[in-house]
């Protein structure tokens, strides 16, 4: 099973912390933000990892991550994504890597406490088809939100204007080696961009979707400059400080 981490993107709602570098290299607690997915995947027994990242400061993470020895790795991989092409896009460059096996996707600027071993545990038993992770959530107009019946999920609606539920797909996601294919036919979205949800939906309607909903505290770091704030608080007690907000 291969492990890809998404690090790219321009980092606007973080400006202008992300002026001259790009966010997930911007501190939570005590280590730059992308240490985080990295570990959440190698304490998931995947040591297979590659970055996808982009703009102008993607030199800056084989400065700092080298060929992982500081996660007892013996190499990382690394790709680039040109403009913004979206998450699917991203994932896309990953085809060669993933060399038909599983992969299991994690966007760079999600922390979450109790990682993801056994979401990860699950999918290698996982006969076919996808698994994400959901988490209820306070504003689901903000999200891609998960539409369950019983047990099943049967749609992942983005942004929802009306009251759809408020479990969100959050930044993990877990595919088997016919995602590349999904990816190819892909057509952009409004806003000119591959959508991972457009991959979800896929795999929901062929009913080739399981899911997995998250224990313990999630956060979007890179979401807005509150996030960043409230990752680094829980980072911090995560780590046995006595950070309180209040």
């Amino acid at each position: 099973m291969k492990g890809v981490v998404l690090a790219g993107g321009l980092g606007t709602r973080l400006y202008p912390l992300t002026k001259i570098t790009n966010k997930h290299l911007l501190p939570v607690y005590d280590r730059p933000m992308i240490y985080y997915p990295i570990q959440m995947l190698v304490e998931a027994g995947i040591t297979d990892i590659m970055i996808v990242t982009g703009g102008n400061g993607a030199g800056e993470f084989l400065r700092l991550l080298g060929n992982g020895r500081d996660f007892g790795l013996k190499r990382i991989h690394y790709t680039y994504q040109e403009g913004e092409g979206g998450i699917a896009d991203a994932l896309g460059l990953a085809e060669e890597f993933v060399e038909g096996d599983k992969v299991v996707v994690v966007l760079g600027d999600n922390l979450l406490e109790r990682g993801i071993r056994s979401g990860v545990e699950s999918f290698r038993r996982q006969q076919r088809g996808a698994r994400i992770f959901l988490k209820e959530v306070e504003h689901p107009w903000e999200y891609g939100i998960a539409q369950l019946e019983g047990e099943r999920i049967t749609g992942v609606i983005e942004k929802p204007r009306e009251d759809v539920g408020r479990l969100a797909v959050i930044g993990v996601y877990m595919y088997p080696a016919d995602v590349f294919d999904v990816v190819r036919g892909l057509k952009p979205s409004a806003r000119g961009e591959l959508e991972i949800t457009d991959v979800n939906n896929h795999y929901i309607e062929r009913g080739e979707m399981e899911y997995e909903i998250v224990e313990g505290w999630w956060v979007d770091a890179g979401e807005n400059h509150g996030a960043l704030l409230r990752a680094n608080i829980m980072a911090a007690r995560l780590g046995g400080e006595g950070v309180s907000l209040e």
